[in-house]
């Protein structure tokens, strides 16, 4: 039997989209779970749970990406948390990876507790550059996929189209490569390595 290559190795990547109720949280994870799965032909799961408030309490939902079939289809160890409010930054950040990556709205979420995070405005960018705050969700989604790194970006551009009310295609589209670009602008290998790294700094 041929060994196997890096290539062939196994790998798991857990996204976490997290805000309240309202915000649109599971139809960004719905749809990069489509993009992944349907158009990039990756293994996903996608997990969501809401708050006992429903509208207005927390809201998250997962997915979990991986190039073999998945035997949990929940997050265990997040590599990716996004946070588009203070609370769900605040009950969701404890489950991310050492080297995990959080990003935030930085319109809504004002206290960080790493270092290692993205903090973009995408509820302003929504509101003043799209003309709509409903499709700050939309922002983050295009910060998360170029974040990530897990799909192919004209794949995700086709399954948020193929998902939102005919006609408001363009204003999505718009606000999908708003969120892009703004993620572009950050440098990862400028961020701290790793939480543990960052917790023990601070606590010299």
């Amino acid at each position: 039997m041929a060994e196997s290559t890096p290539q062939e190795s196994a790998y798991r990547y857990e996204i976490c989209f997290s805000g309240s109720g309202g915000q649109g949280i599971i139809t960004a994870a719905v749809v990069m779970a489509e993009a992944v799965g349907t158009l990039d032909g990756k293994y996903v799961c996608q997990t969501q749970s809401y708050g006992p408030e429903a509208r207005g309490g927390k809201s998250k939902a997962e997915v979990v990406i991986s190039n073999k079939p998945i035997d949990y289809p929940k997050a265990l160890h997040i590599d990716l948390l996004l946070a588009m409010t203070q609370a769900a930054c605040d009950a969701y950040f404890f489950g991310i990876k050492a080297d995990g990556l959080l990003v935030v709205d930085k319109t809504l979420v004002e206290q960080l507790p790493t270092s290692r995070a993205i903090a973009i405005p995408f509820t302003h960018i929504a509101r003043h550059d799209i003309g709509r705050e409903m499709v700050a969700n939309m922002v983050a989604l295009g910060a998360v996929g170029f974040l990530c790194g897990q799909v192919i970006l004209q794949n995700l551009e086709k399954a948020l189209l193929a998902r939102v009310p005919k006609g408001t295609e363009e204003m999505n589209r718009e606000a999908l490569q708003a969120g892009i670009e703004e993620a572009q602008k950050f440098n990862l290998a400028e961020l701290p390595r790793s939480f543990i790294n960052d917790f023990e700094e601070g606590e010299l």
